[in-house]
C-alpha cells in the first residue's frame, strides 16, 4: 500500500485555523517518511482546543501560516494520491478550508477514513476513536491529539487492517475529495 496519512489540529472551531499538521507516507506498505508543522493559524485559540492538544499560542509566533505550509506538501494531494485520516471528513474540511482562505487551488484526491474502515470492518467496538481502535488492533499511540502521533497511528491503523481484512475490504470505502 502507498498512501500518506494526515491529521490537522485546530485553533478554534473554525476549520480555517489550523495550528499544526502531519503527514506520514506510506510505500510499499511501510512507514518510510514524515513532516509535522505548528502553523500560525492567524485566529484567536479557544481554551477548549488548547485542553485537548496542548498548543498555545505562544507555540506558533514565527511559525507559517497554511499558505505558508502549502508549497511544502501539495504534491502529496494528487487524484492518484491516498490519503488516510481518523474522522477524515474533519482534516479534508480543514484542508480545504484552509486553501479557500488563502486563495488556492483545492486539490481533489483519494480519501480513506480509518473511523469508517473500523465501523465497517470492527462492529464489535465500543466506539471509533483513535484511541479505541488503536489499542483494539495493538498499535501504541503516546500523546494522543498530537498531530504526529496520531498520523503514525493513523497510518498503522490502515496496515493494520488491509493485513488483517485485505485490500478488497477497504477499496469500496474510499472516496475521491469533491470539487
Amino acid at each position: 500500500m502507498d498512501f500518506i496519512a494526515m491529521d490537522f489540529e485546530t485553533a478554534n472551531r473554525k476549520r480555517a485555523s489550523a495550528c499544526s499538521l502531519a503527514l506520514v507516507v506510506v510505500q510499499n506498505s511501510q512507514i518510510t517518511d514524515s513532516f509535522y508543522t505548528l502553523i500560525d493559524p492567524e485566529d484567536d485559540f479557544e481554551p477548549m482546543n488548547v485542553q485537548i492538544h496542548h498548543i498555545r499560542p505562544s507555540m506558533v509566533v514565527g511559525q507559517p501560516n497554511f499558505a505558508g505550509v502549502w508549497p511544502h506538501i501539495q504534491s502529496f494531494f494528487t487524484r492518484n494520491r491516498l490519503v488516510v485520516a481518523h474522522n477524515a471528513p474533519f482534516d479534508v474540511s480543514v484542508m480545504r478550508r484552509s486553501l479557500e482562505r488563502y486563495h488556492l487551488a483545492v486539490p481533489r484526491y483519494q480519501v480513506i477514513d480509518t473511523a469508517q474502515t473500523s465501523k465497517r470492518l470492527m462492529p464489535e467496538l465500543d466506539n471509533r476513536k483513535l484511541d479505541t481502535v488503536s489499542a483494539a488492533l495493538h498499535i501504541p499511540l503516546t500523546n494522543h491529539h498530537n498531530a504526529l502521533a496520531d498520523s503514525y497511528a493513523c497510518a498503522r491503523i490502515l496496515l493494520a487492517q488491509a493485513d488483517r481484512f485485505g485490500l478488497a475490504a477497504l477499496a469500496p470505502l474510499t472516496k475521491l475529495t469533491a470539487a
